[in-house]
This record gives structure tokens, C-alpha cells and sequence, in this order.
């Protein structure tokens, strides 16, 4: 017989995708041009010609046996210290090689935390909005997610209202910032408050609550955002990244989880997670991606069209009656429903063949997401259907 907890994940499909689906079918209707997709988040930069140039190198330098041999666990070691050296570089940590356990990207990255992190029935609290696939992630590992309600006059995290649901069951903290699917980055003040209350409550319970800090869209920034580096402030964190986002490589699976060289029992995480990639059948990233992303450490795409499409969308928004906050990073923008049923608002907009995700599925109802990473010049086509939409709201 079937697994009967599959099969019942299939009345919840990710309502993302299926959008992205109708939007491909009318796209044959009405041809392509015609409609504007801004439900996926698929980069639409190209990679920088560096990732060419440096897999084409590595390939043709590389003696074959070395390059296509398992690598250990953890990854490749030169790979693991590389990426540790551009951590300290950048934002002043202390990782060494050891603390970084290599990844088909941030998705198996936190896979790999929530399952050392936590035991069967430990609840995990995150902030909405939140990515709908948090769900089946915390569920996978046995656990209970916990979704802390949207503070939305700016989208930071809602302290207070976390502060209420810190109980003893909780194990782990999962925040992303920049966030999916917001876009407000989490300020130095937000991290420091946030900081504070779990050390309280880690001491009041007598056991380490982790922050499990999901970071793919960390060098998406905006230029007027205030963006720390989260490890630096709390000593349980552990950080997941993913080089989807900054060298536009989605298809191609790799990123890692960083583990705080401060974190209570970092060196038995260290140990557990090479035992969990046993258990999900992860059996270590692929390796010549390790080996190009340890030399393209801190490059990028060029990420600039984001802040520019950000930039257009938000004054257009704005002057049509939108209500949002400005996003301070990612390729995402989070406006308020103009009508109280977001999904119903999605489904007028589809009929425009404007493809937009409503908030219930980030877990903040009355509002909606929009996936910005188009051509700029998408979006310009795309401003007087916002008009209308509002207009005949």
C-alpha cells in the first residue's frame, strides 16, 4: 500500500507552482508576451559568465578520478574553508572549514537543521508570512510548526506576540530575512530584541532554543536597508544559505548550513548532520558545484535590475492606492489585498493575466506576492493592469 501521508499532501499542493502552471497554459492562449507571471521566484538575471568560465576550467584542469570521486559528508574541505574564509571576511565570524556542512541548497540545508536541532514533537516557531514550504519541511522532521501572527506596519518580526509562544516545547527558532515573501529585512534592532528574548528564555527553560536563520536572499539587499548578519548576534544560530538566489544557479541544488562556532554543542551538530543526510538520502552535494562556488564566493549576478524593478513597482503601487511597506531586499513585494478576500483578488487579477499569489498561502491573509524578478520591462507593461485591478475593486 501507498504511504498514506503522501498521498494526503496532495489536496495541499504548492499553490505557488499551480499558479505558475495557469500562467504557461495562457500563456499558449494568449501568447507569452501577453502575460505577466509574478508568482514564481526564478531569478531573471543570467549567471555572471564567471560560473561558465569556472566550471569550463575546472572540468578541463581537474584529473577526472578527482573530480567525479564522492566527496566526504561535509563537503570537499577546500570547499568548506573557502566558503568559511568569505563568511569572516565579509561579516567578521569565526567559522573554520569544519563548521560548514555543504548542501543541494537551502532546502536540504534546512532539512538537515531542523532534523539535528530537534527531536520527535518539539515545536518550531516561525514569523508570518512565512514560505509555504516551511510546513512540510518542520513536519518531515517529526515536529510541530508554530506560526508567530505578521506584525504588518513593517513586517519585522512581532516580538511580543513570539515572546507568548516561546514555551519550553520549543526547540527552534526558523526566520528568513530577507524575507519571502515580504521583502523587509530584519533591522540590527529587530535581531538584538530577538537576541535578547531567546537567551531569556534559553536560560529560563534550561536548554538552548537554536535559530535556524534561512538565508537565500542574504546579498539581495537594497541599498537603503539595514542588514546584520544574524550569527553575529546570537550565538544558536544556525545559518542556511543557498546560491540560487546570488548567481542565479536555481537548477542547479547547492548551498550549506553554517554552524556557529559558539552554538551550545556545535561540535556534536558538526557530528549529527553528516548522520541525517543518511536518514533523507542526501549522501553529500554535488561536486563540482562545490568546487565552482568555492572560487565564486562572494560574486554575484548582477542583482541591481532587482532594486530597480522594486523601485518602479513600489511608486506605481503607491500611486494607484496600493497600501505596502517598501522592501528593503529579496525580488518580492507584499501588498494589502484591496479586497478582504486575497484570494479572491488573485483570481480577478488572473483574469487580467496578472499572476499573483495571495497571502493565505505565507500565512498573512489580505494581502498578496508579487515575484518581481521579471524584465524591468515587464513590469512597465505590466502597471496599467495594477490600475485597473484597483480601480474596479
Amino acid at each position: 500500500m501507498i504511504n498514506r501521508e503522501y498521498k494526503e499532501m496532495l489536496s495541499s499542493k504548492d499553490v505557488i507552482f499551480e499558479i505558475a502552471g495557469e500562467a504557461r497554459k495562457r500563456a499558449l492562449r494568449f501568447g507569452d508576451d501577453n502575460i505577466f507571471n509574478f508568482s514564481l521566484g526564478n531569478p531573471s538575471v543570467p549567471a555572471p559568465e564567471a560560473v561558465k568560465q569556472t566550471f569550463t576550467r575546472i572540468i578541463e584542469e581537474t584529473d577526472p578520478l578527482e573530480l567525479h570521486s564522492y566527496s566526504p559528508a561535509g563537503g570537499v574541505p577546500f570547499v568548506r574553508s573557502s566558503i568559511a574564509r568569505d563568511l569572516n571576511e565579509r561579516y567578521g565570524s569565526h567559522y573554520e572549514g569544519r563548521h560548514i556542512f555543504m548542501t543541494c541548497g537551502a532546502a536540504a540545508a534546512l532539512s538537515h537543521a531542523l532534523r539535528a536541532l530537534t527531536n520527535p514533537g518539539d515545536t518550531v516557531l516561525t514569523q508570518a508570512p512565512c514560505f509555504p514550504e516551511y510546513i512540510p519541511y518542520v513536519k518531515g522532521a517529526l515536529c510541530k510548526l508554530s506560526m508567530v501572527p505578521a506584525e504588518t506596519g513593517s513586517f519585522q518580526i512581532n516580538l511580543s506576540a513570539m515572546e507568548a509562544m516561546l514555551t519550553e516545547d520549543v526547540a527552534a527558532v526558523l526566520l528568513n530575512s530577507p524575507n519571502n515573501p515580504s521583502g523587509a529585512v530584519y533591522s540590527t534592532e529587530t535581531i538584538k530584541e530577538l537576541s535578547s528574548l531567546l537567551q531569556r528564555k534559553s536560560e529560563a527553560y534550561h536548554h538552548p532554543i537554536y535559530l535556524i536563520s534561512d538565508e537565500p536572499y542574504r546579498d539581495i539587499i537594497f541599498s537603503h536597508a539595514d542588514s546584520p548578519y544574524i550569527a553575529n548576534f546570537y550565538a544558536n544560530t544556525i545559518t542556511c544559505y543557498s546560491f540560487s538566489k546570488s548567481l542565479s544557479l536555481p537548477g542547479e541544488r547547492i548551498g550549506y548550513v553554517a554552524v556557529n562556532p559558539h552554538a551550545v554543542d556545535a561540535d556534536g551538530i558538526l557530528e549529527i548532520l553528516p548522520q541525517v543526510s543518511r536518514t533523507t538520502g542526501h549522501n553529500g552535494a554535488p561536486a563540482i558545484l562545490q568546487r565552482v562556488v568555492a572560487e565564486l564566493s562572494g560574486t554575484t549576478s548582477d542583482l541591481s535590475i532587482y532594486e530597480d524593478n522594486s523601485r518602479l513597482l513600489y511608486r506605481a503601487l503607491k500611486e494607484y492606492g496600493y497600501s505596502l511597506v517598501r522592501p528593503g531586499g529579496t525580488f518580492y513585494m507584499f501588498p494589502a489585498s484591496p479586497e478582504p478576500d486575497d484570494t479572491a483578488f488573485c483570481r480577478r487579477a488572473m483574469e487580467l493575466n496578472l499572476m499573483l499569489v495571495p497571502g493565505s498561502s505565507f500565512g498573512a491573509p489580505g494581502f498578496f506576492r508579487i515575484a518581481y524578478c521579471v524584465p524591468t520591462e515587464r513590469v512597465t507593461k505590466s502597471l496599467p493592469l495594477f490600475r485597473e485591478l484597483i480601480e474596479n475593486t
